[in-house]
């Protein structure tokens, strides 16, 4: 189950990677002449903004049609966003097609970890859905290989992006036979195919009866809660759908524990994004053509590597380390890298124009050539990509785990709107800020987040590794629970 949606992880991945090696192959395809700055920025960007759009909306579908229904709604949606994209002959139909991939993305990256999440066992949570995260950088590394394999040939960027298609289309058929969550089953009154799910997920364990009922029993009971909350509410008078959303709004952040859990969750995602490390994954080829590689989509392909690798080592030792603790030990790596980075940077001189990165000075490109600079550059952004990777590439899509189920989907939906609000401005402003601040103190203000974002984790974010999603529930009731997680040890099984 958990490999066939995360079928969604790999089209996120290949969609958010493919675009770096479309941006060096297009030529002049579109509208008959070369990209600017800012049609490589509106290009890139298009798509976060439209995932920011589709999130809460997805948050909702989830909540009326079941997860497993928005899953093939995104199905849909990445399969018309490549053959948009593949036909293009503008540079507005192509942001066009990737915004239809946008939607898509948007509805993937808040139901899929929601899916994943509410159907695993709690002590195999974080590895599950950290499987979700390797397939997305699995997707990455693919985008990079097809990408490196058609450069060079006339009008490959087509392949590049159309060839997104074909997992949508074969998730498309597998969500047919995949179950929905017992969560949700619950919630919308199935109970007996509730058990069943669970009885099929928990049917190795010793004891899976009795889990399965108690499982059941938390569910129910916490259902109960909500439903005493609403005090207000008629004998008999069913809500629609808009005060359904209107009161699981207030509820989210009126409720303390809840309102706490949204703060961490959005805490985490924007720190992912303004980190910086999505500029690697849309501009990398761009900005290896400005340190004068010879391949530069073939040395964009080793920090996709890289990324890949080390989420799957997240994948093995997250439970066993815990989601505080891996972060705590991972941001210090990328400020420090990031800042050697910016060091590197400072010291090489610059083309011309970052929009064509070809148009360096005869000079400056010899100088460049004969430097080691670039090839520091390249180890410290390896560096960075590795500890990114194992920390805060993975521990904030494990967000689901943070929200009661009354809230769930909702919560999530809004921290994966802020995590492409965030991912949004990094598009749209990194080659800006590459040309009217430097390279150097474009990585230099990256560092600068990290930084802070490693103060606000020790500060607020509690351990809750190995806890079940009704324990996590009890943790935030009455504070931010860091001390408490750490005392009783959680996260040591």
């Amino acid at each position: 189950m958990t490999f066939s949606a995360g079928i969604s992880g790999l089209l996120f991945g290949y969609d958010t990677g493919v675009i770096s090696a479309t941006l060096v192959s297009i030529g002049s395809d579109l509208s008959n002449r070369p990209l600017t700055t800012l049609d490589k920025s509106l290009v890139t960007s298009c798509t976060s903004l439209l995932a920011l759009v589709a999130s809460p909306l997805a948050g909702i579908l989830a909540d009326k049609l079941g997860r497993r229904k928005v899953i093939f709604i995104a199905d849909v949606l990445f399969t018309l966003g490549a053959v948009t994209q593949a036909t293009a002959d503008t540079v507005w139909a192509m942001i066009i097609g990737r915004s239809v991939v946008g939607l898509a993305v948007g509805a993937a990256s808040l139901v899929t970890p929601l899916y994943i999440s509410e159907l695993a066992p709690s002590h195999e949570r974080g590895r599950l859905v950290t499987i979700l995260c390797l397939l997305i950088t699995g997707g990455q590394v693919i985008a990079y290989i097809v990408g490196w394999l058609f450069s060079n040939a006339a009008g490959g960027w087509r392949y590049i992006v159309g060839l997104g298609m074909l997992p949508a289309i074969i998730q498309g058929i597998t969500v047919v036979a995949l179950p929905e969550t017992p969560r949700w089953l619950v919630q919308a009154g199935f109970e007996d195919a509730a058990t069943y799910v669970l009885s099929k997920v928990y049917q190795d364990y010793e004891d899976s009866v009795q889990l399965v009922e108690a499982i059941l029993l938390g569910i129910q009971q916490e259902l109960a809660e909500e439903t005493d909350t609403r005090a207000s509410k008629a004998p008999g008078e069913h809500e629609n759908w808009i005060a359904d959303a209107t009161h699981r709004t207030r509820n989210l952040f009126l409720v303390g524990g809840n309102r706490r859990a949204l703060m961490i969750a959005v805490m985490l995602q924007v720190l992912q994004q303004l980190a910086g490390f999505n500029s690697l994954m849309y501009f990398s080829s761009t900005l290896f053509a400005i340190l004068s590689f010879s391949s530069p989509t073939l040395t964009a392909l080793s920090v996709a590597v890289t990324n890949f690798v080390f989420t799957l080592f997240a994948c093995v030792y997250i439970d066993r380390i815990g989601r505080r603790r891996i972060l705590l030990y991972s941001i210090p790596v990328m400020s420090l890298s990031l800042v050697a980075c910016a060091m590197a940077f400072g010291s090489l001189p610059l083309p011309l124009s970052l929009s064509e990165p070809k148009r360096t000075d005869k000079a400056d490109a010899a100088t460049i050539k004969d430097s080691f600079l670039p090839v520091t550059v390249l180890m410290c952004l390896t560096i960075y990509t590795a500890s990114y990777a194992f920390g805060l590439g993975n521990v904030p899509w494990q967000q689901s785990e943070l929200f009661p189920l009354n809230v769930r989907s909702l919560g999530s939906s809004l921290a994966t709107a802020t995590n492409w609000a965030s991912n949004f401005i990094v598009g749209l402003t990194f080659l800006p800020m590459m040309e009217w601040l430097s390279p150097a103190w474009t990585f230099a203000a990256y560092a600068a987040v990290c930084v802070l974002g490693w103060i606000v984790v020790w500060a607020i974010y509690p351990e809750m590794s190995g806890l079940s999603l009704e324990e996590v529930k009890d943790l935030l009731a009455d504070g931010w629970g860091v001390q408490e997680s750490l005392g009783r040890g959680y996260g040591s099984h």
